[in-house]
């Protein structure tokens, strides 16, 4: 089964625009291998304006599609910082000296002679 090509908005365009400029049908069916019945919905279209909104769609999306793709590179950076620092948290040498309170004081090591 054959699966269904899609032509960006500035194809489309330039595809009229060429028409409108004086190619021919099967000229540019011929050359961009696509169907006359197609390119003359695109010539419609062009002609309608309809294409200067789906441009300003497109630009919009590629710009959020891009803000997305910078957003999701961020939270894999923060992601892989955060693994680092958890690893580096679990392989640190434990701290020699406990925290100390002012009224109990440094807690007590067992002597020599309680340790047997």
């Amino acid at each position: 089964m054959a699966k269904h090509r899609s032509y960006s908005v500035e194809f489309k365009r330039q595809v009229a625009q060429e028409y409108l400029g004086g190619e021919t049908l099967h000229g540019l069916a011929k050359r961009h291998d696509i169907c006359r019945n197609l390119v003359r919905v695109w010539i419609r279209k062009y002609e309608a304006g309809e294409f200067d909104e789906d441009a300003a769609a497109a630009d919009l999306l590629q710009e959020y599609e891009a803000r997305i793709a910078a957003l999701e590179r961020l939270v894999g950076k923060q992601a892989l910082e955060l693994e680092f620092l958890k690893g580096a948290l679990k392989s640190a040498p434990p701290r020699k000296s406990a925290p100390t309170s002012v009224i109990i004081g440094p807690p007590a090591s067992p002597s020599p002679k309680d340790a047997g």
